[in-house]
């Protein structure tokens, strides 16, 4: 009789273990170049300061461009002013670490011990969450330059340029306070209240810089690591680490920008992210599809319709995404 029993223990300990570790498996695929990426994100490019725009705008989010004469100069060189979106870098928001979703859905674990993702819930309030991040240097336009030469494409090659897994700082709200004191500043009412105002000039255009601390519709930028406070869905906590993983790359001056008069003759840091630079789409598990002609979003933008049927339980709960970031520039001057 207790070898019976010990079975079904076993049995049943065995049962409710498979459905946990097959949630954590790896998933992801490779995105495809031609249909996956949102080219329209792209626009709307334009040269000499906005005088023509190329083809059109096609209905995309822009910011203003450096305006005056339309030819610029760099040192002793001259050149015309131009705009567009790059698509910059990718993005993995992902429940096990080490899962690069961006490379196929392989697992590259060495052996570190990371934290895995987690979803609780206290109290019947709100549902909390942690996932990892992945950052890679994206040289999608690298592979127009055969067509398209040109100096104000960014040149690098495609890189597995941060993990979050080798990050202390990420899984540690006390340690994440030391990049980013300020966010003692910003955990009260008064300043969550306002981030609804994020939430609405973000969804009606690009988020406010004034209202750094805030992360639209996805809640509050602080702290800058894994932990969501408020979990809604897998789109919108990984759309809001898509957010603190670019704020805190510029944080720590790994990412700099390429926008407005400053960035006319090249990149240049920039600690405090400026929201209005980048927009971002979906790419796995689903491909982001056009919505009111629009495949791409400003950050902060809520998911609740673009997001919806994203997230795909058991076998879609690991994201990508595509950022794209506002480059000016002077064509011809270097």
């Amino acid at each position: 009789m207790n070898s019976v029993f010990r079975a079904l223990l076993l049995a049943s300990c065995l049962l409710s273990v498979q459905p946990a570790r097959a949630s954590l498996e790896c998933q992801g695929t490779f995105p495809n170049l031609i249909t996956d990426i949102c080219w329209s994100c792209a626009f709307p490019i334009r040269l000499g300061g906005g005088a023509l725009t190329l083809p059109v705008s096609l209905g995309q989010e822009d910011t203003p461009n450096p305006g005056g004469l339309p030819v610029c100069t760099c040192g002793l060189n001259a050149g015309v002013k131009v705009s567009f979106w790059e698509p910059a870098r990718h993005v993995d928001v992902v429940r096990k670490p080490f899962c690069m979703s961006t490379l196929g859905g392989i697992d590259m674990n060495p052996g570190f011990d990371a934290p895995h993702a987690t979803q609780t819930r206290k109290d019947n309030s709100d549902t909390s969450s942690f996932y990892q991040v992945h950052w890679y240097v994206n040289p999608v336009f690298t592979l127009l330059e055969a067509v398209v030469d040109s100096a104000c494409l960014e040149q690098q090659v495609f890189d597995v340029a941060y993990l979050t897994e080798l990050d202390p700082l990420w899984n540690d709200d006390e340690m994440t306070s030391i990049l980013n004191p300020d966010s003692f500043l910003f955990g009260n009412l008064v300043s969550g209240l306002a981030c609804g105002a994020d939430c609405v000039a973000s969804t009606a255009g690009f988020g406010s810089n004034a209202l750094f601390w805030c992360a639209g519709c996805q809640g509050r930028m602080y702290p800058l690591n894994g932990h969501v406070a408020s979990h809604v869905g897998g789109v919108q906590a990984s759309s809001l680490l898509v957010l603190r993983i670019i704020a805190k790359m510029h944080r720590e001056g790994l990412m700099w920008a390429a926008s407005g008069d400053s960035g006319l003759c090249g990149y240049y840091p920039q600690l405090l992210m400026d929201k209005t630079n980048y927009k971002y789409q979906m790419l796995f598990p689903v491909a982001q599809n056009k919505i009111d002609g629009k495949c791409c979003q400003p950050l902060g933008r809520t998911t609740a319709i673009w997001g919806s049927g994203k997230e795909i339980p058991a076998m879609g709960e690991d994201f990508t995404y595509m950022v794209f970031r506002k480059r000016n520039c002077c064509q011809g001057a270097f």
